[in-house]
C-alpha cells in the first residue's frame, strides 16, 4: 500500500544505454504518457553523455531507434522521485553498465522509488542495491541475471515483485504490467484500468503469474 502521508510521485526519470530493450522503456512510459493527461507529470531520460542513445547493436542486419537524453547522470534532477533502469543486449556490456551502476550508488537514496524490466535488474545487482531482496527478471537470461547478483533472493515465478522501494519485472513485455501495478499501488486501481483500457492492454493482475518461468 502506498504511504498515505506522501501524495503520489510525479517526477519520473528513465535510464538509456546502448542496446537497451526498447519495448522495456517505450512500454512503461506509454502507461505514464496517458496519465500525463489526467496527472500533471515531469519526466527525464538520463545516459551517460547527451549524446544520442541507440537500442541497436552492432551487428549485421540489425535495426534500431535511437533517444536523445535530457540530462546526463551527472546532470540528473535533485528532486528526482522514481527512477526506471530497463535491460537488454547493452546490459551485458561492462564498459557500458560500470558508470550506470555508480548512478544507481549514488541516487538511490534520494529516490522514493527504483523500478526495472528484465535484465535492468542484473545492472541493480551489481550495484549492490538488491543485496538480501526479493527480485525477479527475464526468464529467457535467468542464469547470467542471477550470477550478477549472489546475496539477492531471486525469485522465478513472478510478473514482477515489489520489496520496499524497488520493484523489479520478467522481461520485455512484463514491465507494462509493473507499471500498471505501480499506478494502481499509488494512485489506485480505478486509474489503472482506465489506462489500461485506453491503450487497450490486457494486464496481467496477478505478480505471481508467469507463463514464462
Amino acid at each position: 500500500m502506498p504511504d498515505q502521508t506522501m501524495k503520489p510521485p510525479t517526477k519520473y526519470g528513465v535510464v538509456l544505454f546502448p542496446g537497451f530493450q526498447a519495448l522495456d522503456v517505450f512500454g512503461p512510459l506509454d502507461v505514464l504518457n496517458n496519465m500525463s493527461r489526467m496527472t500533471p507529470l515531469e519526466f527525464v531520460t538520463l545516459a551517460a553523455t547527451r549524446d544520442p542513445v541507440s537500442t541497436k547493436v552492432d551487428a549485421p542486419g540489425r535495426i534500431g531507434q535511437s533517444v536523445v537524453p535530457t540530462h546526463t547522470f551527472d546532470e540528473c534532477p535533485p528532486d528526482l522521485e522514481v527512477l526506471l533502469v530497463p535491460g537488454g543486449l547493452g546490459a551485458r556490456d561492462d564498459a557500458i553498465t560500470a558508470p550506470i551502476v555508480e548512478f544507481l550508488k549514488r541516487i538511490f537514496p534520494n529516490l522514493r522509488y527504483l523500478l526495472t524490466v528484465c535484465t535492468g535488474s542484473a545492472i541493480v545487482a551489481q550495484s549492490g542495491l538488491l543485496d538480501g531482496k526479493r527480485a525477479t527478471s527475464n526468464k529467457m537470461s535467468w542464469e547470467w541475471v542471477v550470477s550478477q547478483g549472489p546475496a539477492v533472493n531471486w525469485v522465478r515465478r513472478a510478473r514482477w515483485v515489489v520489496d520496499g522501494n524497488i520493484w523489479t519485472s520478467s522481461g520485455v513485455s512484463a514491465g507494462i504490467d509493473l507499471m500498471f501495478a505501480f499506478i494502481a499501488d499509488q494512485y489506485g486501481e480505478e486509474r489503472a484500468k482506465r489506462l489500461a483500457d485506453i491503450a487497450e492492454y490486457v494486464r496481467n493482475p496477478s505478480a505471481s503469474d508467469d507463463p514464462f518461468a
